[in-house]
């Protein structure tokens, strides 16, 4: 099922306000345990990630490669890079910035079901494939993170 048609409202995200919910997200991953390894969701898990791990002054990072989404719609996963498990995979910490309809997260649980999925934003759906998040929207919110967009001049109201 696409998902033309499912979003009436959009949530849009600075670059501070993304720094500061990451930061949040952070502290309350610091005191969770000893992470060894962040896990990166590329792409829009990537900045997070980065800056979740210098929180945390983690120096080992990967990526996992998904690719789900178009401009506003959602098809079908395709993983272009994984990531195996290994023996101590529980101490891994696997960050991204969104958890949407949950699809992407089934499939990287499947890949580390025993590491801990932190993710910035959340919607219902998702929400029970990852085990925090910080912020949590409607399912018909469109997030529009700051890689997506550019401050540009708006006319004043009378010039219009």
């Amino acid at each position: 099922m696409g998902t033309e048609g499912r979003y009436h409202k959009t949530f849009t995200i600075s670059w501070d306000v993304l720094q500061n919910d990451c930061k949040t997200l952070s502290a309350r991953l610091l005191e969770k345990r000893p992470w060894k390894k962040i896990i990166g969701i590329a792409r829009g898990g990537l900045t997070p990630a980065a800056i979740v791990a210098r929180e945390l002054d983690i120096r080992l990072i990967d990526t996992i490669c998904i690719s789900s989404y178009t401009v506003q719609t959602q098809g079908e996963a395709n993983v272009l890079k994984a990531v195996e498990a290994g023996e101590n995979s529980e101490d891994w910490l696997i960050i991204d910035d969104l958890v949407d309809t949950g699809k992407t997260a089934q499939i990287v649980r499947k890949m580390l079901p025993h590491s801990y999925f932190a993710t910035v934003y959340a919607k219902p759906e998702g929400r029970v494939w990852v085990d925090d998040c910080i912020t949590q929207v409607s399912q018909d919110t469109w997030i529009l993170f700051p890689w997506d967009s550019a401050p540009s001049y708006v006319k004043p109201l009378a010039e219009m």
